[in-house]
């Protein structure tokens, strides 16, 4: 495996498992000090706290603290931790479904994000995960959306990141997902669907248009109860909100879904009470560096499932009541050897 040059770490620790912010000064830069450029280059409103952050030694270089009358040096770096949000907690927790020197894989739950982003920062897998296992270079292999559950992977040795992220950027891992969804009889039987998906930023709902395919998603119907029903889903392309999209154009929105087919208010912070009844059930992939064939399987359930009573069975070879779905519980405790050969 080729290895690339690891940038220089940042003079500052983590907080929380969060990364300081990093700021390059630019080349061309005009500004009498860096507290000149900050000012100009950070939100309005800072001006009081950026001014508390350089005298209390808040703002590094890499050769240590600056103050408000550092000068300008154009393509230095100043690194600095920006003031947290407010956040919720997520009461559930993240479990650990495998990890070795290389590799952390989990067990998302609802409601967490993977990686920081905009009001979600500490409350999330990865500055969790930094913290609770102490492994500050850890980054994330892929995503999940904040709402779906299941199996998230994580890089821990920097030398390999390359090697597991290409996996998913080379498409080499086979994902598979479960949802819970309106029972359509059109649905009885697998089927493929192919269709150009638009995602624009600043817009939470993805769409449809005409024009070339750059989404495919496998969809089969493994088991009914009443009007709801149990489908296995696999992404064979990674467009955000895919498989959430796809299923809504089928006429089979995803229980608890807020974006799709219609976007419907925010949900206060703290309201964890209806989620989005997606999970990535299965990862399989060829270990970059051993070579192993690896499977992992979560072990989550979906709650509006497990609430459902009795299953009709739908077809003959499907994850049925009297195939492999007849006894879950018995095939989760199964399945505790979660890293095994194919």
């Amino acid at each position: 495996m080729r290895r690339r040059t690891l940038p220089a770490p940042a003079p500052l620790p983590q907080r929380q498992g969060v990364d300081p912010v990093r700021v390059r000064l630019p080349l061309d830069g005009s500004w009498a000090t860096v507290a000149d450029y900050l000012a100009h280059r950070l939100p309005d409103g800072v001006g009081a706290r950026l001014a508390e952050m350089l005298r209390d030694g808040e703002v590094v270089t890499a050769d240590g603290p600056i103050d408000a009358a550092t000068p300008y040096r154009p393509g230095a770096s100043v690194w600095f931790h920006r003031d947290l949000p407010a956040e919720a907690p997520v009461p559930f927790p993240v479990e650990l479904v495998h990890r070795d020197e290389h590799l952390v894989v989990i067990d998302k739950p609802h409601f967490l994000a993977t990686t920081p982003r905009g009001s979600h920062v500490v409350e999330t897998a990865l500055s969790r995960l930094r913290s609770e296992l102490d492994l500050p270079h850890l980054v994330p292999a892929h995503r999940l959306d904040r709402l779906t559950a299941g199996l998230v992977m994580f890089v821990a040795d920097p030398w390999a990141r390359g090697a597991y992220q290409g996996l998913f950027r080379d498409r080499l891992v086979h994902k598979e997902y479960q949802a819970v969804a309106p029972y359509r009889p059109e649905l009885e039987r697998p089927r493929t669907v192919r269709s150009r998906m638009v995602k624009e930023r600043g817009v939470i709902a993805a769409r449809e248009e005409p024009g070339e395919v750059n989404a495919v998603s496998r969809v089969e119907l493994l088991e009914r109860r009443g009007g709801l029903a149990r489908y296995r889903l696999e992404p064979l392309t990674g467009r955000t909100h895919q498989l959430r999209l796809h299923m809504s154009s089928l006429g089979a929105p995803i229980v608890g879904d807020p974006v799709y087919p219609v976007v419907l208010p925010p949900a206060a912070p703290d309201d964890f009470s209806r989620p989005l009844q997606l999970l990535a059930t299965t990862l399989e992939f060829t270990d970059p560096i051993t070579g192993r064939e690896v499977r992992l399987r979560s072990r989550r359930t979906l709650a509006a499932w497990a609430d459902q009573g009795v299953c009709q069975d739908v077809d003959e070879g499907t994850d049925k009541g009297a195939g492999r779905g007849a006894d879950r519980n018995a095939d989760r405790n199964a399945d505790q050897d979660l890293v095994e050969p194919r």
